[in-house]
Formats: structure tokens, sequence, C-alpha cells
């Protein structure tokens, strides 16, 4: 009864969390079809659990290369880094990290690839996320040199990195010039469809469970009927 139980339940709970998701992607269609937010009126948001799928448009001023690779990222089955720069929103406000792309790692791993960096202030839209939390390593790690490899993007350790505050979101621009790097986006790792599934494994578990118990019991009891006679 113990395994039959626990199986169920985590049918169950595969089931409430794809109901999550269907919550958390009506949410994120809601908030691309809105307006577009201004970097102050996003910083007024910072209460709310997660900003991600907001879109947002600001005036943005590259001062320094602080240019970042977070490493072991795949796309298209390539394996490389995402690359961020460190910009000047407004003078006494929090410093905001924009996404500039991925791009492909080489074999040598001292050798780190080139980025095309924000040069120019600039007015950048696009929309903004919130990387969660890596519960087994969410340490910055970062690496010595300019542009510098980091293993988690922990905003509050790069912001000690750079010395400037960090507004705890990263913008994905769609608007960069000329920009030819890929921008992926998955802010919902696995989708309701894939919690329904495992759902269904998980019953389907728990019934052959109990099938097995319920022939087993029959057997027993027929081979104790079997000893009275």
């Amino acid at each position: 009864m113990l395994v039959f139980s626990v199986l169920v339940k985590l049918g169950f709970w595969q089931l409430e969390r794809a109901e999550q998701k269907q919550q958390w992607q009506a949410a994120l269609s809601a908030r691309q079809n809105a307006t577009f937010l201004s970097y102050e009126q996003l910083l007024n948001m910072t209460g709310e659990r997660n900003l991600t799928g907001y879109k947002l448009s600001t005036q943005v001023t590259p001062v320094s290369g602080n240019v970042f690779l977070l490493d072991n990222q795949t796309v298209d089955g390539k394996v490389g880094y995402l690359a961020y720069q460190a910009v000047e929103v407004e003078p006494e406000k929090p410093w905001l990290l924009v996404e500039l792309g991925f791009v492909v790692g080489g074999f040598d791993r001292a050798a780190l690839p080139k980025v095309q960096q924000l040069i120019a202030p600039m007015l950048l839209t696009g929309r903004v996320y919130q990387k969660e939390s890596n519960p087994i390593s969410s340490d910055l790690m970062p690496e010595s040199g300019w542009p510098m490899r980091i293993q988690n993007l922990n905003l509050i350790q790069l912001a000690k990195v750079i010395d400037k505050p960090l507004a705890s979101v990263v913008l994905q621009p769609n608007n960069i010039p000329n920009d030819p790097l890929v921008h992926p986006w998955q802010p919902i790792p696995l989708s309701s469809q894939k919690h329904h599934g495992y759902a269904v494994q998980w019953f389907s578990m728990a019934g052959m469970f109990a099938l097995l118990m319920l022939y087993l019991l029959f057997n027993k009891l027929k081979q104790q009927d079997n000893a009275k006679k």
C-alpha cells in the first residue's frame, strides 16, 4: 500500500505541475501582448516573484567592456556560450545586464570567442527574464580576463565583480543593429504536456503494481486453499 500510495501521489504531483505550467504560459502570453514597460516601471515591479516575459524599452549607455560568457550552453546541438554585457541605463539607478546572444565555442577552451559589443548609446527593446537558481551550483565562479567566462548567471555576485548594482532581470533585446547571434528563449523548461505524460507514467506504474499485488495475493490464497484440502 505504501508503494502504491507513493506512485499515485507522484502522478497527482505531476498533474499539479502541469496546471502550474499552463497558468505560467497564460501569464507569459499576457505579458507579451502588453505594452512595453519603462525601466522605472520595471524596477518598481521587483517585488513580483518572477518578471520573465515582460517587455522593456529603455535607453542604455555602454560604459565599459564588461562582457561575460556563460559557459556550457547548447543551442541547436552546438555547444558554446551565452554572451552578456552590463550597461548603464540612468545615473544612480542599477545597471542592466543585456544578452548579446549565443556564440559557438571552439575546440580550444583557452581561446574565448570574440563577441560584438554594444559601443554606443541606443534605445533597446525586448523581453526580460530571470534565470532560476541552480540548486546544485549557483556560484558565478568567474575567471580572469575579459571577456570573463562564468559558470552561473548569479547577478548578485556579478554586481560585485563590476562594482555596480544590477537589476534583477536580464534584457533579451530584439533590435541590436546587424545582430548575427541567436537568442534562445525557453522560459518554461518542461511544458504542461510533458508533465501530463509523466503523470500518465506514474499512474500506469501504480496500476501495474496494484495488478501485480492482486495477482500475488490471489496465488497465495489459492495455495492456502489447496493446502487445506
